[in-house]
């Protein structure tokens, strides 16, 4: 018998191991990358054409070890060359040396070289002219035992010779290959790859499907040798092309957002003899959705190894358990090298594997749906979703025949013990799928919101159209709704829970669902926002660029706002009642609004009378924005109303001494990190902030102060020439019932500080 090894890419020993098994050897993994069987030469020839996950078949001259060159070139020499090189033979000799005293790769490829060229002249009593069939050798040195090999293949099994074009980054057809037989696809299921690039996952599942060998219409190296009969090669491919079996019984379906792509797969597909088994589209992985109850996903998406970089692929990854969770009873397959990939996802995967791609680490992520019954093929397109709480994953039921048949792969039993756990606790779903707590849960929340509308029914028609109607009433229920009249705008707090990110998606639109039903406001006018803490750097948070403003009165006043692009709209609610003092107080006052934001006190202190009012943020998108709201009500006099763009540290410092003030506003941030500044924390700031303002203020002037930072505190005994005093209970509206929505003091300048 000849010892014969498989080869194969890092971390997928197992699958080459059984892909052996289910050609009847007794194979075992030898070390990273190789897999050790016996067989005869039509042995060579079945498992070059046959197996579709290993790169080489090698013939195993020798091994032994290697402490020196010397040692090196006498046991190479005397090693049966002659039995399989004809004296006419060519052998390049590659090499590679790992943790080894001969650590010279050239080096020990050279001794090898002469060392079999000394054997040859010597058996064949002749020169060697290298002019016949190509022989490779490979000299491999491990821990300085040295191992040599014949390669059979010549070029690696992974060239099928069905792509004849090539695309971006594309999955080597070996690799492709594992990922399938990795999964719980079986022929009689729907496979979708929405990633499909070149071809390579639907083709490579395409022929596993049919039994097509995988290199049944390749040429080998060996087959120009002299020793290896034709007949052998004859055999293995007639019994190859006896076991194809008829197109599939279900089309896989193959997508991707580039057209070129999609149109270079179908050529593959169509080389390849399985083109009437996959049915290509162009299409964005955002769209993916098939009403077939059970199937398989397989995908290899962009990581930013090759294409793309890591941000721009940020919002890619993030959207995945969104549009996953349109096939909750499907098991998913994802191999990405993307960072932080379960983090981003907001679900810990079933079971993952490390593949390298090349030499680069990536991770096989499973997720696993529910079985399908077993009469789920005969539903004929009835709902077989099934929702009892006993229905098993896939991952519970051992694979038969060549289904998953390398789930669990080299996995440890610990490994196996852990996955048995986590699948007792896993949700009966891959992706979705709500606890019957949180639907009890929704509905108190549809009662909450229905009292709560019948209680805030008359605010129209006292003339407030924008308010707010809900505020983490329920703490199970972490949303604040606000109104803008005939749209709702729902902000969802940041709070730890045990939901995947797929459930917390059905979870927001379970939530969005009852409040458009009862508030009556249909889906198109309902926009949603997540509300995370501020940690030290954020203000302002951009959220898209849909640009959806609109119009919308309040205090008689109109004002844009933006519902879809930012966590705050431009018109900050709970400041409405502080709105209404500053235009009582405004008349004939010179009015300077700090941190002004989009200028809504600047409205409402021009609409109260006000002389002058000046405007002033850093942010040249809410100057604008402030201006057009000043201009939306009339107030256009260049004289009377100025926009200022600055620091507002710096606008104060820059002031002169009779540059004076009646009525100020000032509404910082918490935190702020604009690039043009140093980083503002109202906490740190705010006494030297208003100890900077303070001397620009007329004798008996007003400065609203107001802050929505939780836990700040005032250093009244710090602030010079003012008397202080909290207002905050006049200045929360009734709709907000979280009277700590904000802060505010009324500041009174003394007359001794302008004297």
């Amino acid at each position: 018998m000849i010892q014969l090894i498989a080869t194969s890419t890092m971390g997928l020993e197992a699958v080459v191991l059984r892909e052996l098994q289910a050609l009847g050897y007794a194979p075992k993994n030898v070390e990273v990358g190789r897999t050790q069987f016996e067989g005869t030469t039509r042995d060579i020839c079945r498992a070059n054409i046959q197996l579709r996950c290993a790169g080489h078949v090698l013939i195993q001259m020798g091994a032994f070890e290697a402490p020196d060159f010397g040692a090196l070139f006498d046991q190479t020499t005397d090693l049966p060359w002659e039995d399989w090189l004809p004296y006419n033979a060519a052998f390049p000799v590659s090499g590679r040396s790992v943790k080894s005293v001969l650590s010279s790769v050239p080096a020990c490829q050279k001794i090898v070289k002469k060392a079999i060229a000394t054997r040859l002249e010597r058996a064949y009593g002749r020169s060697l002219p290298e002019n016949g069939a190509v022989y490779p050798i490979e000299v491999s040195i491990l821990k300085d035992v040295a191992a040599l090999t014949l390669d059979t293949t010549g070029d690696g099994l992974h060239r099928r010779g069905y792509r004849k074009l090539v695309g971006s980054a594309p999955l080597r057809e070996t690799l492709a290959a594992a990922l399938v037989k990795l999964s719980y696809w079986n022929p009689e299921r729907l496979l979708a790859d929405p990633f499909c690039g070149s071809g390579t996952i639907p083709i490579e599942a395409a022929l596993q499907g049919r039994n097509i060998a995988s290199g049944l219409y390749r040429h080998f190296a060996a087959e120009a040798w002299e020793n290896l009969p034709l007949s052998d090669w004859k055999e293995a491919r007639t019994e190859a092309a006896d076991a194809i079996l008829p197109r599939l019984p279900v089309k896989i379906q193959a997508s991707d957002i580039d057209p070129e792509a999609v149109e270079m797969a179908q050529y593959h597909a169509q080389v390849a003899t399985v083109g009437g088994d996959i049915e290509f589209r162009c299409r964005d992985f955002a769209d993916l959705r098939f009403d077939e109850p059970y199937g398989c996903t397989i995908m290899n998406p962009p990581y930013g190894k090759w294409i793309g970089d890591h941000d721009s692929l940020r919002d890619l990854y993030e959207s995945m358990p969104n549009v996953l969770r349109r096939l909750p009873t499907w098991s998913h397959y994802i191999y990405t090298a993307y960072p932080n990939f379960e983090k981003l996802l907001g679900q810990k995967a079933d079971r993952r594997r490390k593949i390298y791609n090349s030499r680069l680490e990536c991770t096989y992520y499973q997720f696993f749906g529910p079985r399908p019954p077993k009469n789920v093929e005969s539903m004929e397109g009835e709902q077989a979703f099934v929702v009892d709480s006993e229905v098993e994953t896939e991952a519970a039921v051992k694979p038969t025949g060549n289904q998953g048949e390398d789930a669990a792969g080299s996995s440890t039993e610990r490994d196996s013990q852990k996955t048995t756990k986590a699948q007792a606790a896993k949700p009966r779903f891959s992706f979705g799928g709500l606890s019957d707590s949180v639907r009890n849960s929704a509905g108190d929340f549809e009662r909450r919101l229905q009292k709560l509308a019948h209680h805030l029914r008359k605010f129209p028609k006292r003339g407030i159209t924008c308010y707010r109607i809900y505020d983490r009433d329920i703490p199970e229920i972490p949303l604040a709704i606000d109104r803008y009249e005939d749209c709702l705008h729902i902000a969802e707090y940041e709070r730890p829970n045990d939901r995947t990110g797929a459930q917390q998606a059905e979870w927001m639109e379970l939530m969005t669902g009852i409040a458009g039903r009862v508030l009556e406001v249909p889906p198109e006018k309902i926009f949603l926002k997540t509300r995370r803490r501020q940690r030290g750097l954020s203000q302002y948070e951009r959220f898209g660029e849909r640009g959806v403003f609109q119009k919308v009165r309040e205090g008689g006043l109109l004002f844009y706002v933006n519902l879809s692009d930012y966590l705050d709209t431009g018109l900050f609610l709970d400041h409405r009642n502080a709105r209404e003092m500053v235009r009582r107080e405004a008349a004939g006052k010179h009015v300077l609004n700090l941190f002004a934001y989009t200028g809504a006190f600047s409205v409402y202190a021009a609409d109260g009378g006000a002389a002058t009012v000046t405007t002033v943020d850093l942010s040249n998108t809410y100057l604008d924005w402030a201006e057009d709201n000043m201009h939306l009500n009339g107030f256009d006099d260049p004289n009377r109303y100025k926009y200022i763009k600055c620091d507002i540290r710096k606008f104060l410092s820059l002031l002169y001494d009779d540059e004076i003030y009646d009525l100020v506003v000032v509404d910082p941030p918490t935190f702020s990190n604009s690039k043009d500044l140093d980083v503002w924390d109202v906490q740190k700031h705010h006494v030297e902030l208003l100890n900077a303002l303070i001397p620009h203020v007329s004798p008996g002037g007003v400065i609203y102060f107001s802050t929505n930072h939780r836990k700040f505190k005032l250093q009244e005994s710090e602030l010079r020439g003012v008397s202080v005093r909290e207002i905050t209970s006049r200045t929360v509206p009734e709709d907000f019932r979280n009277k700590k929505i904000h802060r505010c003091w009324r500041l009174v300048v003394k007359q001794e500080v302008t004297e």
